[in-house]
């Protein structure tokens, strides 16, 4: 589902409707975000949501409510739908609660939308704003209370900055990123442990970096960690661990450094005898030496990391020696993404 204000959503949904098999779904009526498009737009006589649909290919799915969109595609959830016509908050979340829908909005550099919207404005013959009524009315979509869509953009799973200048670099980029993957609506088994993880390393003290863990078997949890100084002892942000405080580089003084790390907590937490056959260890960062003979020690079959780590290669050695499978996890890319080809 794509929401945007001149920054190459139609585009967006006309290239999923012509190459990746999706269909468009329109509501004939757009309640909140009218009243704003219409004050700033009365000197083109014309809507600013016309102007700026630029040869979106009309439905034949055309729906009066939110509502009645949301059951037709709840009965058909396995094909594929694409619509622009979210506008307003309530809608949003209706449909943000069912596991087949994916936001994604979409924006541009403002002179960039000027430029476009302009150009639309001259092809349809009218006269186009000049660029500080443009962002007077941008700045409207975007922040007036209770209607401004910022409250959808920073909804959204999925954030497109188009900058691209022409259809084919956006084309390029748009298949490049795959929007249609599956995993983006449901993490799969490793997208979600490792999300476990990313999370326990929010709870990290420890002054150098955040690092979390889970252990799991059977895709089961059987431990989370996260580093930090011992139980008990100052946290390593108090002041609990000298080293980590002086900001020593990497590898320096390390026999010196008070904190357990991430993995080392969850190897403690779960003890040898829950560990067993079988058992993944998913951690935000490839472990370190230390840590890596503790794995090969306790019995763990896989090491899933996400980031690198400069001890990498030593890691990999004694992985694969003591038979551990280490592989780094790749899911695909959400967030904010630069459509560049």
């Amino acid at each position: 589902m794509l929401i945007g204000i001149c920054a190459g959503k139609h585009e967006i949904a006309d290239y999923l409707i012509q190459h990746q098999g999706f269909q468009l779904l329109e509501l004939t009526s757009h309640q909140s975000s009218q009243t704003v498009t219409n004050e700033s737009n009365d000197h083109l006589g014309l809507q600013a949501s016309k102007i700026g649909k630029n040869g979106t290919t009309p439905s034949e799915f055309v729906f009066s409510t939110p509502e009645s969109l949301l059951d037709f595609v709840t009965k058909r959830w396995q094909e594929r739908w694409v619509t622009t016509d979210i506008s307003d908050g309530e809608t949003l979340d209706r449909f943000i609660l069912r596991p087949f829908f994916l936001l994604v909005s979409v924006d541009a550099p403002v002179s960039l939308r000027w430029k476009r919207f302009s150009g639309r404005c001259s092809r349809r013959q009218l006269d186009p704003p000049d660029l500080e009524k443009f962002v007077l009315w941008n700045d409207r979509n975007l922040y007036e209370k209770d209607i401004g869509r910022v409250y959808l953009t920073d909804r959204a799973q999925v954030r497109l900055f188009n900058s691209s200048s022409s259809l084919e670099e956006l084309h390029q980029s748009l298949q490049t990123l795959d929007l249609a993957d599956e995993q983006r609506l449901r993490p799969n088994w490793d997208q979600y442990f490792m999300q476990l993880a990313s999370l326990a390393a929010q709870r990290s003290n420890c002054m150098k970096r955040r690092v979390g863990c889970v252990l799991v078997r059977e895709r089961r949890v059987i431990s989370t960690g996260y580093n930090g100084t011992p139980r008990h002892l100052k946290n390593c942000n108090e002041g609990g661990c000298p080293r980590c405080n002086r900001g020593d580089g990497g590898g320096v003084g390390l026999s010196t450094c008070l904190c357990l790390h991430a993995e080392e907590n969850a190897l403690l937490e779960a003890g040898r005898e829950r560990i067993r056959e079988g058992a993944i260890l998913y951690c935000d960062t490839c472990p370190c030496l230390t840590c890596t003979v503790k794995i090969a020690q306790v019995g763990i079959s896989e090491v899933v990391y996400s980031q690198g780590y400069n001890m990498d290669d030593a890691s990999a050695t004694i992985l694969e020696s003591a038979g551990v499978r280490l592989r780094q996890f790749n899911p695909p890319s959400n967030g904010l993404i630069y459509l560049q080809a």
